[in-house]
């Protein structure tokens, strides 16, 4: 039994998901544990969390949080979501040099294959190497900045060679670490599949791409020109 009566398998419960929610820890999240179903936490009590209660008690400070995040911590907290049992998919082969006009892209993730993580908090980020004919899963990166001065540089830092970053949500300073090492950030709330999101790039790339993905895509200023030009016409 831990402190405040809380037992082991419920501090576990709490810590993970802490770890799902942006600029949240253990101590923060049993404080408004406290606020909703009393101390210590029980499994009874936790079992009839709701996620409307939830955010509230958080007094809307995670209001930009994408709903998936929100509902995936509950999930946590009632012993309802797949933790350690949920890994990401096989990597798939591939070699510098291997995809001809391909583009790298980092997805912030916290379960399976999915667009679901804030950047803060986000339990890994999916790499991604795109052209318009495939797309390619190469590589899972885990952050480990609990020693991190700057976590939000930590993070960029470990997307770096990535030219787009798809997340359910970020926020201003974080996407300003991130445009720093010459990343595109996308926010995406509605989240969903990764790999669909790879499908609906690579039609991007296929066809007519706007100025900035052009730029992204290291095309001359003569073909950013023209993309400009018949994207404003599209």
């Amino acid at each position: 039994m831990t402190q405040a009566g809380i037992s082991d398998d419920i501090a576990l419960r709490i810590a993970l998901a802490a770890r799902a929610l942006p600029d949240t820890d253990a101590a923060r999240l049993i404080k408004v544990l406290d606020d909703i179903v009393g101390l210590p936490p029980t499994a009874k009590k936790l079992s009839g969390l709701k996620v409307k209660t939830f955010k509230e008690a958080l007094d809307g400070e995670l209001a930009d949080v994408n709903p998936g995040a929100l509902e995936y911590a509950v999930a946590i907290l009632k012993s309802e979501a797949q933790t350690d049992t949920d890994p990401p998919p096989p990597l798939e082969p591939y070699t510098d040099g291997e995809m001809p006009d391909s583009i790298r892209v980092a997805c912030a993730s916290n379960r399976a294959e999915l667009l679901d993580g804030h950047f803060g908090s986000a339990q890994r980020f999916l790499v991604y190497q795109v052209s318009a004919r495939e797309n390619r899963l190469i590589d899972v990166r885990v952050p480990d900045d609990s020693d991190a001065e700057d976590k939000n540089a930590y993070r960029a830092g470990l997307i770096a060679d990535c030219q787009l970053l798809y997340v359910a949500s970020i926020g201003g300073p974080a996407a300003a670490k991130v445009v720093k090492v010459d990343v595109h950030p996308i926010k995406d709330p509605k989240g969903g599949s990764a790999r669909e999101r790879m499908l609906a790039l690579q039609q991007v790339l296929a066809s007519k791409a706007p100025p900035w993905l052009a730029k992204v895509m290291g095309q001359t200023p003569e073909a950013r020109v023209r993309f400009e030009r018949e994207w404003g016409e599209a």
